[in-house]
């Protein structure tokens, strides 16, 4: 066996070091969860419980009055954010606690006024809860005789009774059963638009009205004015209602504020707890004996070091979100469409950290401003073809480009991806035909023969 030296460098990481890095990444719920766990396992750290009146809350809300006021542009933006209205109960961010009415439970006050028998009521009971957002049945009736060991002739006919609550069209089981309960509730006459929707719904949808016409041997003019009526129809009858859990509104972690020659950047940091190291055991660690010492010696470095970590991850947040308002101030002033090409490198560079250190920052954060609520890394985006000056367009820029040529296209003959791609390509964005129709189909808008009109 022979036996070699050799020098190598590695890099090792310190414990402290891996969990300043999970801190920065850190969400603000997911900061408030691990500090809050820390004071159960660390006897040292007292959490000081947020109140409705947090000094820092108060704080950040005051100043954000402040710089509402002191301009015209956000006096109006900022005034919807503070309504001051009691009754509402809202928090900073206007958002209220009020769940709302859900579809079951307002079905399920309409059941309450018919009298059956409980075997009916409670195969009643089981269609509402069985039923999905949009307000559908996907249980088969034989699988709902089967649970409840009741006969699949109750069931169909209780399932005819649900479906004749409102909102018309609920329980239906797919959306032609759909759209025909909405039709024989509101008594249309019209059996074009009922043979379409029994018949034609997938042409339909692709918007292949001549061949619907030809197949049912009526003109195109038909098929249109059908069309209209059938457009009418709620297709999802139960999106008007609150989900059954509860939403998780998202809270932003920072703020900007635009004024009239400068962005305020503000960082929300009330919304995870404040901690200090209770005094006691400081007494004791200048009193106790040797091991009493070490432990709580260690207890308190610990503290320390989250404190401090809690700390650099709001300085670090504040400088990256600085170098975004700074490098996408044409989106800050213009709003969707104006982002410019932006990677995470570029701001590393500027704030001098590493890329993995912004990429961190950013992780799970949303920031807030008076186009909405985005989170961090929508505000990274890839260049795209080269405009022949110093600076690329983005993919923001090429479907906001899009959607303004579609929009002014002759809804008779919408251009094609090729005919985009190629004025795209005279405006100085160079991108295949393949991207424009994937960009278009992120976007939500259909291709040609969707996008058609027909006379």
């Amino acid at each position: 066996m022979e036996l070699k030296m050799e020098i190598a460098q590695t890099l090792a990481l310190s414990q402290r070091m891996i969990q300043s890095a999970e801190i920065l990444q850190m969400s603000s719920q997911e900061l408030e969860t691990y500090l809050k766990e820390t004071a159960v396992e660390n006897p040292v750290i007292d959490i000081e419980e947020q109140r409705s009146g947090d000094s820092r809350e108060t704080d950040l809300q005051r100043k954000l009055e402040w710089l509402a006021d002191s301009d015209e542009q956000n006096r109006v933006y900022y005034s919807q954010e503070y309504s001051g209205d009691d009754e509402d109960k809202q928090d900073l961010w206007n958002v209220t606690d009020h769940k709302g009415e859900d579809l079951a439970t307002y079905l399920e006050s309409q059941l309450m006024a018919v009298s059956l028998d409980r075997p009916a009521r409670e195969t009643a009971e089981y269609i509402i809860d069985m039923l999905d957002g949009r307000g559908y049945l996907n249980e088969s009736l034989a699988d709902i005789a089967m649970a409840l060991d009741v006969p699949e002739a109750l069931v169909e006919k209780m399932l005819k009774l649900v479906q004749g609550f409102d909102p018309a069209g609920v329980a239906a089981r797919d959306l032609r059963e759909c759209l025909l309960i909405q039709m024989n509730r509101e008594k249309i006459d019209d059996p074009i638009a009922r043979e379409i929707i029994s018949d034609y719904l997938p042409q339909l949808g692709k918007n292949q009205l001549p061949q619907i016409a030809k197949k049912m041997k009526i003109t195109v003019e038909d098929v249109r004015q059908a069309l209209v009526r059938i457009q009418k129809l709620n297709p999802k009858p139960g999106n008007s209602f609150s989900s059954r859990e509860n939403l998780k509104y998202i809270t932003p972690d920072v703020t900007v504020v635009r004024l009239k020659d400068y962005f305020e950047i503000l960082l929300n940091d009330y919304m995870y707890p404040r901690f200090a190291i209770n005094g006691y055991y400081r007494r004791l660690l200048e009193s106790g004996d040797a091991q009493a010492k070490e432990y709580i010696g260690s207890k308190i470095r610990q503290a320390e070091w989250i404190k401090q970590c809690v700390a650099q991850r709001g300085t670090t947040l504040m400088n990256v979100s600085r170098c975004i308002v700074d490098k996408q101030e044409d989106f800050f002033l213009n709003g969707q469409g104006h982002l410019r090409p932006l990677k995470l490198a570029d701001v590393a560079d500027v704030i001098g950290v590493h890329e993995s250190t912004v990429s961190r920052a950013v992780k799970d954060k949303y920031l807030q401003c008076s186009w909405g609520v985005f989170p961090m890394n929508y505000f990274f985006v890839a260049a795209l073809g080269q405009r022949g000056r110093e600076d690329c367009a983005s993919s923001d820029e090429a479907k906001h480009l899009i959607r303004e040529l579609i929009a002014g296209e002759d809804p008779h003959k919408p251009y094609s991806d090729r005919i985009l791609g190629e004025m795209l390509t005279e405006r100085g964005v160079r991108i295949s035909r393949r991207t424009v129709a994937k960009y278009r189909e992120a976007m939500g808008i259909k291709d040609t023969v969707g996008r058609k009109v027909y006379d």
